[in-house]
């Protein structure tokens, strides 16, 4: 074991568990790096928040991607491939961390991460975020604490090496991408293939919704993102109903309805 401090980086101490193999790999925007990691806290029993061994999944980020723990792209950059290392981090590094774990835990469960996204309007928002639904995670947001992260760097690849997923695009190509995921969804509906087209429905959705998370409420460009999420979710409900899922599009159209009275329709 060898402590370091990481160079330039403040509120971080690196400890190497088990030394890499190979030279340092490059880490470029738009890198995909995936990796194991264990969350602990800095109390005496180093409780385990987090574990991805254990749910049997790795991690899996996009260097420069806007990750919101992005501390972990500086973490991982200082790695070689099979390195594992300890790493604490002071609370400056760690305040995010329970939003972050909130949606591995809801994909580790099966659910999906931005379901509330789709599903929320604005002021029930607000209150989606009161509770995080751990209590483990409500009392570290209450009162963010240093943590450890337990890292183990299993592969690197670089942009041109793997396919990218929509959750791996910049904003821009997510809007790129919604209205070719839009005409994909329209073909396989006409073709009767409706659980396909709600697939790329959704994920069009998906596209939109994160790129609104950067823009401020009711202001023109989210207006402008909502309508094309509103026409994307009222094509998904078209498929439910074909597929004969009544209370499902029920909950859509109502928050659509509540939202902007008089639209009805789609496209």
């Amino acid at each position: 074991m060898r402590d370091t401090m990481l160079t330039g980086s403040e509120g971080i101490k690196k400890t190497i568990l088990h030394g890499g193999t190979g030279d340092l790999p490059k880490f470029i925007t738009g890198t995909k790096v995936t990796f194991h990691f264990r969350t602990q806290l800095c109390d005496d029993e180093r409780t385990v928040l987090d574990d991805s061994k254990k749910v049997g999944t790795p991690m899996e980020i996009v260097i420069g991607n806007m990750f919101k723990l992005d501390i972990w792209e500086t973490l991982l950059s200082s790695m070689r491939i099979d390195e594992v290392s300890e790493f604490w981090c002071d609370t400056i590094h760690t305040g995010v961390y329970p939003l972050v774990s909130k949606s591995m835990r809801r994909i580790a469960e099966g659910k999906d991460p931005v379901e509330w996204q789709v599903h929320t309007c604005g002021m029930a928002n607000m209150f989606a975020y009161h509770s995080l639904g751990y209590d483990d995670l409500d009392e570290l947001m209450k009162e963010p604490k240093p943590l450890y992260f337990v890292l183990e760097l299993l592969r690197v690849q670089q942009p041109s090496e793997y396919n990218r997923e929509s959750w791996a695009l910049s904003n821009e190509e997510r809007l790129k991408a919604v209205p070719v995921l839009h005409g994909q969804g329209n073909k396989l509906y006409k073709q009767g293939r409706y659980q396909e087209a709600t697939q790329k429905y959704k994920e069009a959705i998906v596209c939109i919704k994160n790129v609104q998370t950067k823009e401020k409420a009711w202001d023109v460009p989210w207006l402008k993102l909502e309508k094309m999420a509103n026409t994307l979710t009222l094509n998904y409900c078209q498929c439910l109903l074909r597929m004969e899922e009544y209370y499902e599009v029920i909950e859509h159209t109502t928050d659509i309805v509540n939202q902007h009275p008089g639209r009805c329709g789609c496209r």
